[in-house]
């Protein structure tokens, strides 16, 4: 049976299969979640904010705990998307604004211009560049850094 979870501060509400989680509501609305692990709880991508039914959520699972506690931006009432599982209706999600650093496929057409949202490291959801902030050539040498080396973390879970 279907249940409800709102999506704030975008104002929809969606029906989620039972045990079904959270991103699968994100996807179906075609919210741009970029998902950099596959699902398995190892990246910041889907973390989002639960307003309320935190109760009606499935339980926080050892791995979702440990990504969560490198998460710099995260709260008690955070989960990662992959993994919060719709129990029960009454869930309302906030989802967080900013741009991950993996999802720009030209970031040298930046340089110059101001960071029109916060550009977010996707591995701990840092505020790698704050929205409005001019945007230097230093910056862009650290954002390429940053994609590779979320390329090489990545490719080393896969493995595991």
């Amino acid at each position: 049976m279907a249940k409800v979870v709102k999506l704030e501060p975008i104002d929809i509400e969606t029906a989620v299969q039972t045990n079904s989680n959270i991103l699968s509501a994100l996807l179906d609305n075609e919210l741009n979640v970029l998902k950099e692990c596959g699902g398995r709880g190892l990246c910041a991508t889907c973390h989002v904010y639960i307003k309320n039914g935190m109760d009606s959520l499935s339980p926080v699972s050892r791995r979702e705990q440990r990504t969560l506690e490198v998460i710099t931006t995260a709260s008690p009432n955070s989960r990662l998307a992959c993994q919060a599982l719709v129990m029960n209706e009454g869930v309302v999600v906030e989802v967080p604004s900013g741009m991950y650093v993996s999802a720009m496929t030209d970031i040298d057409s930046l340089v110059g211009r101001r960071a029109e949202q916060d550009i977010l490291h996707p591995i701990n959801g840092k505020v790698l560049v704050e929205a409005g902030k001019l945007i230097t050539r230093s910056m862009i040498t650290q954002l390429k850094d940053t994609q590779s080396e979320i390329g090489a973390y990545l490719a080393k879970t896969s493995e595991a």
